[in-house]
């Protein structure tokens, strides 16, 4: 758009029209009335015209000749530029140079100069070190997850160790894709808002107190778990928040002193107790179903997963669950005690929300049925996934979710994306025999420290568990350990079903070790609420007093389903 900008300049006129303006001009003149103080105001056009500050009687123009005066103009008036904005500081695009140069020498270490082992062939070797340059990366991060494990994918094919065909195999995976829709299924209990309404109703119920608030929120998320199958979730969309607004009205800030209130000791609890509630169902956590895969994949079927899982995990879960609240309760204490007006502000919360919408049934029976397929889903001959996909369908098909919230969920990509990767590598890692060589040496090893079967599972339990202070995700935790770990327990003479579902329950007590250990701890630490010591010292001891509970309860109870 084009501006337009006056300008005042001297112009020079005849006699006669000089004259003539002058008869036509007021007798005298004045300046127009100013907003500017009298000292300030602007001098009027006329002196712009002429120096004298009065004007000259007529005839006194043909009299003398008024010298010449250069001619001046006036520049356009121009706003004065404004600073520039302070430089933005870019992150850094493509790889991190050191992470990409520790993950990478790895894999050419091992490659070319740790000798392979006669009873290994040369394509069993090459996988064996893409594979361990793609773990290393996983817990690096050179790159984002889903995209370094591409990179490996690619390399096994460039490198021909495998074919393109055998490399993609792992994307058609029954397991994958049924981790891929328990993400869609998390997203239409935020959605709908039916997991705030079934947590505000246990609120209600039991939250007079602090530690009843506590029971509260936690057999809430055991009436969720099964059926929303990421903890992040879970905490991020349903708990956090009520925590929040819980604390907040007793005085409980983040990032104050007054945090110790109430505040500190409910993230607590609800980050110490995902981890069991997880750990009860097969489908309460996506690293569940991929545990049973790689296991399948080390040869360790385990049959009517879903109710073999639920049934071995059952007593010692919870009474890790009706135990956990008390422990931290005395080990860490709120400072408030009663809290009164926590059920009233649930039913107000209730009230807002109004009666329960379409949306939200339609949720409750997809779930349902969804359960009720995967619990009896063998014996009426369809597996699991399938039942995820009716469920999913259903929800697309009544509007409860969008497929626009399906594609929005990036997370169930990405996952896709590299589980698939990991999964088909350890997958023929096995088929080429690495797995079988490995559980050879471990076997080995362990009969020169003349270890019985129950002690080398303890040492290998505890080592798997806190191995996971190396590792910021549970899910890349499993892809990079759980074979090798689960091989090692096999070698040694435990028994393999009960090897394989210890290490997949171990798998979910970690996530509240650290403040990186999980999805669900970014979650909660990031609420300001803990401090990182807190963090590190209780999640240290609530993994001491798991490890006690599960090993001394699950011991009998394994014991009486005969699993050893």
């Amino acid at each position: 758009m084009e501006s337009f900008v006056l300008y005042t300049s001297s112009t020079s006129f005849s006699p006669s029209s000089r004259l003539s303006l002058l008869r036509r001009s007021p007798p005298s003149l004045k300046s127009p009335p100013s907003i500017f103080p009298s000292s300030a105001s602007p001098r009027p056009l006329s002196n712009l015209r002429s120096p004298p500050s009065r004007l000259l009687p007529p005839l006194a123009l043909f009299k003398s000749k008024p010298s010449p005066r250069p001619r001046t103009f006036l520049h356009p008036i121009q706003a004065s530029p404004s600073p520039p904005p302070p430089p933005v500081e870019e992150s850094p695009k493509g790889t991190k140079l050191i992470p990409f140069i520790i993950s990478i020498s790895i894999g050419l270490i091992v490659r070319f100069l740790v000798p392979k082992p006669v009873q290994v062939s040369m394509q069993a070797w090459q996988l064996l070190a893409i594979f361990l340059s793609t773990v290393a990366g996983l817990v690096l991060n050179p790159l984002p997850v889903g995209a370094w494990a591409f990179l490996g994918l690619t390399t096994s094919i460039l490198t021909n160790t495998l074919s393109f065909s055998t490399a993609f195999g792992a994307f058609t995976n029954e397991v994958i894709w049924l981790i891929v829709i328990s993400f869609f299924f998390a997203r239409g209990f935020v959605k709908t808002g039916l997991g705030d309404r079934v947590a505000n109703y246990f609120v209600k119920w039991l939250g007079k107190s602090t530690l009843g608030l506590s029971y509260g929120l936690t057999f809430s998320e055991i009436l969720i778990a099964p059926a929303m199958p990421s903890t992040t979730a879970r905490a991020g969309g349903i708990y956090l928040p009520i925590i929040k607004s819980l604390s907040l009205s007793v005085g409980s800030k983040p990032n104050d002193p007054s945090a110790r209130k109430l505040g500190a000791y409910l993230v607590q609890s609800q980050f110490q107790s995902a981890g069991n509630s997880s750990a009860l169902f097969l489908t309460a956590a996506a690293q569940n179903m991929l545990c049973l895969k790689l296991a399948e994949e080390v040869g360790v079927i385990v049959s009517s997963p879903w109710v073999s899982w639920f049934r071995a995990a059952s007593v010692p879960a919870l009474v890790s669950l009706l135990l956990s609240p008390f422990i931290l309760y005395n080990l860490y204490p709120p400072e408030i005690k009663d809290t009164p007006d926590a059920p009233a502000m649930a039913t107000k919360r209730l009230e807002h929300m109004g009666p329960v919408t379409r949306d939200e049934w339609v949720m409750i029976g997809t779930m349902i049925l969804a359960v009720s397929l995967w619990v009896f889903g063998e014996a009426l001959g369809i597996a699991s996934v399938v039942a995820a996909m009716l469920g999913l369908s259903i929800l697309l098909l009544l509007g409860v979710l969008e497929w626009d919230d399906c594609l929005s969920e990036k997370s169930a990509w990405d996952t896709l994306a590299w589980f698939a990767v990991l999964v088909g590598m350890a997958g023929q890692l096995t088929n080429l025999g690495i797995v079988a060589w490995m559980s050879s040496c471990v076997a080995n090893l362990l009969q020169s420290f003349s270890l019985s079967w129950p002690a080398a599972f303890g040492v290998l339990q505890a080592s798997y568990f806190f191995i996971h202070y190396l590792f910021a995700s549970q899910t890349g935790h499993v892809g990079a350990l759980y074979s090798a770990f689960l091989a090692m327990h096999v070698a040694a003479g435990v028994p393999r079903v009960l090897a394989a579902l210890t290490l997949a329950y171990n798998t979910n007590l970690f996530g509240a070790l650290t403040h990186y250990s999980s999805g669900q701890a970014a979650v909660y630490y990031g609420a300001g609420y803990v401090d990182l010591p807190d963090v590190f010292k209780v999640g240290f001891m609530m993994a001491l007093s798991n490890a006690v509970i599960w090993v001394v309860v699950g011991s009998f109870w394994w014991k009486f389903l005969g699993l050893y």
